[in-house]
């Protein structure tokens, strides 16, 4: 003889309501921002003080005029110096190029020496933006940035006027420079 199939109640499921689980997610997130903000040194403003000195291995092609494989900032002791960084892929260096190569052009026989560094970026792209914008300045990759983590930068473009004492002069310039603000930032670097 067969049992008679019963139905037999399943333990009911309970659902947490939707705003206590949207509560949980903001919480995990504000946690992680403030754990994140409180495990993180805060960054270097590099306004008005010591330039950190480095070493940056230049493109055979873009010594700018310097007669080694690399520069040093340190050797530039004396000039004033424009320090740009900048990528291949970054559309807001692209803004500045023409305008950074005229400056270099017209200020390099008056003690203002322009260095590149390239930031996160590949050889061969690196060399056709130079090529592309007719850069003649000193210019190199960052490898492993080191460069880039010395100067703290936030992003491409940035720059940075160093001037014959080796100090920098104002803060950081984020984004792309215009003409008129580069001339001004260039005397204040001038070698007198």
């Amino acid at each position: 003889m067969t049992r008679p199939i019963t139905k037999f109640a399943l333990p009911r499921q309970r659902w947490l309501p939707g705003w206590i689980i949207a509560l949980g997610i903001v919480v995990v997130f504000v946690a992680g921002l403030l754990t994140l903000l409180l495990t993180r040194p805060p960054q270097k403003s590099l306004c008005n003080e010591a330039a950190p000195d480095f070493t940056l291995t230049l493109f055979p092609e873009y010594r700018g005029g310097w007669p080694a494989d690399s520069l040093k900032l340190s050797d530039l002791r004396g000039n004033g110096v424009v320090l740009n960084f900048w990528a291949s892929w970054c559309q807001p260096c692209e803004e500045e190029a023409a305008t950074l190569e005229a400056a270099w052009r017209q200020y390099q026989d008056r003690g203002i020496v322009f260095v590149g560094v390239d930031y996160l970026d590949q050889d061969p792209a690196a060399k056709r933006y130079l090529r592309k914008f007719n850069i003649t300045y000193a210019n190199g990759p960052d490898l492993a940035s080191t460069i880039s983590k010395r100067y703290t930068i936030r992003g491409v473009p940035e720059t940075f006027f160093i001037d014959p004492q080796g100090m920098i002069v104002g803060c950081r310039r984020v984004g792309p420079l215009g003409e008129a603000e580069l001339k001004r930032r260039i005397a204040e670097i001038m070698p007198k």
